[in-house]
């Protein structure tokens, strides 16, 4: 029963920003051996187990038929450290550029497509990793 209440009035999501007014499916190549397609549907603010940061939605597919929802959030703490430690904010561009190296290293390590189901969070040590291998 708390189930059905907690769906009942839990926070909806907020509508998507920045969403493309073309879609483009791109392709990618993971070190797990699928070859994934994806494509960017936009961000938002959200909240996730771990806190609150942004959304950054994709649609997944690993065989061009079947399509799923795909999350990585990138947690304001995580964000609001780096940018402390740096003396700079990040733009929206390099957020963006997180989320999908981090969406990356997803298909990369997650043995199958089925584990791309849970969202990707992008914690303090992800950031500083990514940023890093970014080059900004």
């Amino acid at each position: 029963m708390k189930n059905v209440f907690e769906r009942l009035f839990s926070k909806k999501p907020g509508p998507l920003t920045g969403t493309p007014p073309v879609r483009r499916i791109k392709n990618y190549s993971a070190q797990s051996g699928y070859v994934y397609q994806y494509y960017y549907e936009g961000h938002r603010e959200s909240a996730a187990a771990q806190g609150s940061g942004h959304e950054f939605v994709f649609r997944i597919s690993a065989d061009r038929k079947n399509w799923r929802p795909g999350s990585v959030f990138i947690l304001h703490a995580a964000l609001r450290a780096w940018e402390e430690e740096h003396g700079r904010e990040l733009n929206s561009t390099e957020c963006y550029a997180i989320a999908k190296m981090a969406l990356f290293q997803a298909f990369d390590e997650r043995e199958s497509p089925p584990m791309l189901k849970e969202p990707v969070c992008v914690r303090r040590a992800d950031v500083d990793a990514i940023v890093e291998t970014l080059g900004l």
